[in-house]
């Protein structure tokens, strides 16, 4: 589906969080053309052939649930802390900025991020630091 979309420079360019976010907003544009197209049993058949047999790995690697959500649900498990972020730098100009954020237990850097996006570089940060602590 990647292959078929006409997507602006940016967002071409771009292969994280954002990527994800239409790719997966395309999927369900397609199944619900094929149900207003073709009807329920033909989106059934659709759904059934291209995402069922993925959700024993969505469920073992729990990819419904962003890195941020993540992090910040084992962080209070853990350590009894609830994450805080900050923009650490940023650079380039107003349309094409890039965000570095780092991600703070108390007062402890664990992580830090890169992202074209505030919330991308939240969330790379948290996936760094879901790595750094093992979690």
């Amino acid at each position: 589906m990647n292959e078929f979309l006409l997507l602006s420079r940016g967002e071409a360019r771009d292969t994280g969080r954002a990527r994800q976010i239409i790719l997966a907003n395309a999927f369900e544009s397609l199944i619900g053309a094929l149900y207003l197209d073709g009807g329920y049993d033909v989106a059934k058949e659709f759904i059934g052939t291209q995402l069922f047999h993925k959700t024993d790995d969505v469920v073992t690697k729990r990819l419904w649930q962003d890195p941020k959500s993540r992090f910040q649900e084992l962080a209070q498990e853990k350590a009894g802390i609830t994450p805080r972020y900050e923009v650490v730098s940023q650079s380039g100009p107003d349309h094409d900025k890039t965000f570095v954020t780092g991600v703070y237990l108390d007062r402890e850097q664990v992580a830090k991020g890169e992202g074209r996006s505030k919330q991308e570089a939240e969330q790379a940060a948290a996936e760094n630091a879901l790595k750094a602590k093992g979690w």
